[in-house]
């Protein structure tokens, strides 16, 4: 494999730093030409630091930039992300940012990267139809970051053509699998952020509690691998060492295994299609001795339902499904709104706010803006 160069957009947050473990471990094959952040700036000055790559970029500009790091191009303000990407000239992207906001930075990969590495889900919840043809008109590979994504990817390089009848998505169920309903409702951040399996960012710890994330997974899945919702399934698997299944129409199950760390998927996409060791630590069956399985619990995780819906219906409801959520989840963390609003304030949205059809990347951005102006006033009501 010869050295590729990469951007790390969204470098100090969980999966940007995994994925710089794997390029300090592999200093031969990947050079990290690009480090991205919000506003963690310090973090990002030690890792420009450490890498020192050719550009770096922070959305919130630091009220000072450190003498030792201005080697490199620095970019500052709400489009520095793409700015930096574009200078770096990276060949490969690794798309690590949170939410909506990392949909810009997918849409400019796309134009000057090799290959593009997608640990953001929302950029295909809200613009899949559109991200999906400009890769295949482009030629651009999207090769899959999160873990459930990258299993069915692995399964399906070993299907020879055979077609796949059903994707299996695994879900451990979050950190309130086992509280009843009452209870969940006013669960505390503190509560929520317990994931059992799981080191991830605050953000996807809470959709992973109110199972969002696993519907945004469906919708993501359904881009990626063209699957009719109806051919897409989850199942709960708390121990999260089945990452995820595909089934063939003889009956036939592949599943692809290995004890939950995010390295693993990111270190796929990154060699791909060689496999790249680190320490990972091995399954050992003997001391796990059992795997349990249930089906989705729809009545308490309502939002899961939704996003099913959501897909089913097309058009702008995925957009309007992810604003809304991303403004409920930001209440929830602020202490604004207890757990189990969240469901309630993107169903208001889902029944109130126009579906439109999504031709252009601004009409992401519309239906956005309507699903998050519609949260927010359901949130201040809901305070009142």
């Amino acid at each position: 494999m010869e050295k590729r160069t990469i951007a790390i957009l969204g470098a100090t947050g969980s999966i940007g730093t995994q994925a710089l473990d794997i390029v300090s471990r592999y200093p031969d094959r990947f050079d990290a030409v690009c480090l991205t952040a919000h506003a963690s700036s310090e973090k990002l000055f030690e890792l420009v630091r450490r890498f020192r790559p050719r550009c770096a970029a922070l959305n919130v500009e630091p009220a000072a930039l450190p003498e030792d790091v201005r080697f490199c191009e620095w970019f500052f303000g709400p489009d520095a992300t793409v700015r930096a990407l574009l200078a770096s000239k990276a060949q490969d992207a690794l798309c690590a940012i949170v939410g909506i906001a990392g949909l810009d930075a997918v849409w400019a990969a796309l134009d000057v990267c090799q290959r593009v590495l997608l640990a953001n889900k929302e950029a295909l919840v809200t613009g899949g139809d559109l991200v999906m043809r400009k890769a295949a008109g482009k030629g651009i590979p999207l090769l899959p970051v999160d873990s459930e994504h990258s299993a069915i990817f692995q399964c399906l390089q070993a299907r020879q053509g055979n077609p796949v009848k059903r994707l299996l998505l695994t879900a451990s169920g979050g950190a309130l699998r086992t509280w009843e309903k009452a209870a969940m409702y006013d669960a505390t951040v503190r509560d929520v952020l317990k994931h059992p399996t799981w080191c991830m960012g605050g953000k996807i710890t809470v959709d992973c509690a109110s199972m969002v994330n696993k519907g945004l997974e469906i919708i993501e899945a359904h881009h990626l691998f063209d699957m009719p919702a109806e051919q897409i399934d989850v199942v709960i698997h708390p121990q999260s060492v089945i990452h995820s299944m595909i089934e063939f129409e003889d009956g036939a199950v592949l599943a692809q295994m290995g004890m939950p760390d995010m390295r693993g998927p990111i270190g796929y996409a990154m060699g791909w299609p060689e496999r790249l060791p680190y320490d990972a630590k091995p399954v050992n069956f003997y001391e796990l001795g059992h795997l349990d399985f249930a089906a989705p619990d729809y009545d308490r995780f309502p939002a899961l339902k939704m996003a099913i819906e959501a897909l089913k219906v097309g058009g702008s409801m995925p957009v309007i499904l992810n604003g809304a959520n991303e403004a409920a989840v930001g209440a929830f963390l602020r202490e604004q709104i207890p757990f189990g609003r969240i469901p309630e304030i993107i169903g208001h949205a889902l029944e109130h706010v126009p579906v439109t059809a999504i031709t252009s990347i601004p009409d992401v951005y519309a239906a956005d803006a309507a699903a998050r102006a519609d949260a927010e006033n359901t949130i201040r009501r809901l305070a009142c």
